[in-house]
C-alpha cells in the first residue's frame, strides 16, 4: 500500500458474529441490501445488481423526508464467500462516469467462528475523504455492519 493511498483511506474492522456467507449473500442479493445497506431511518427504496466483475449495480438510499440518493456502481472483483471491490468511478463497459468518489473493498475471512468483516473506503483525493468522514462514514458504516449482522444471523 501506498502512503498515498492509505492517506485517502477510510477503514472499519469489525468482528461480526454470522458466517461469512451469509454475509456475502446479504452484499450480494438486492432483496437482502434493501434490509440492511441505509443506516436507519434512511431505507433503500431499490437495489439492482449484477454481482460480477464488470457488473453494474443501482441502490438508491431514501430519507425519512423521502429524498432519494442513487448510487451507481460497477464491480471490479467478486470472489464469493470473501471479496467484493467496486466503484462508482465507471459505469458498464468500464467508461469514466463523472467526477470518481471511491473505490470500496470489503472482505470477509473466518476468525474462531466468527467473520472479520473489513471495509475500506479508498478516494481519490484528501478532500474526498474528507468528505466521507463529514458525512459521517464511521457512524454509519459501523451503524451499517450491525444491521447486517442482524440481518445475517436471520438467514
Amino acid at each position: 500500500m501506498t502512503e498515498a493511498t492509505a492517506q485517502h483511506e477510510l477503514v472499519l474492522n469489525r468482528l461480526l458474529d454470522a458466517p461469512k456467507e451469509k454475509l456475502f449473500r446479504c452484499w450480494t442479493d438486492p432483496e437482502l441490501v434493501k434490509k440492511w445497506f441505509a443506516p436507519r431511518p434512511f431505507t433503500v427504496s431499490a437495489a439492482k445488481m449484477d454481482v460480477r466483475p464488470g457488473g453494474a449495480s443501482v441502490i438508491v438510499m431514501r430519507s425519512p423526508d423521502g429524498q432519494e440518493f442513487p448510487n451507481p456502481g460497477l464491480f471490479l472483483e467478486v470472489v464469493p464467500d470473501r471479496k467484493i471491490v467496486f466503484t462508482d468511478a465507471f459505469a458498464p463497459g468500464f467508461i469514466p462516469a463523472g467526477e470518481p468518489f471511491m473505490v470500496a473493498e470489503i472482505t470477509f475471512d473466518d476468525e474462531n467462528g466468527k467473520t472479520r468483516y473489513i471495509a475500506k473506503a479508498r478516494h481519490w483525493s484528501a478532500a474526498a475523504k474528507a468528505r466521507h468522514e463529514e458525512m459521517g462514514f464511521q457512524k454509519g458504516w459501523n451503524q451499517c455492519a450491525d444491521q447486517l449482522e442482524e440481518l445475517a444471523k436471520t438467514l
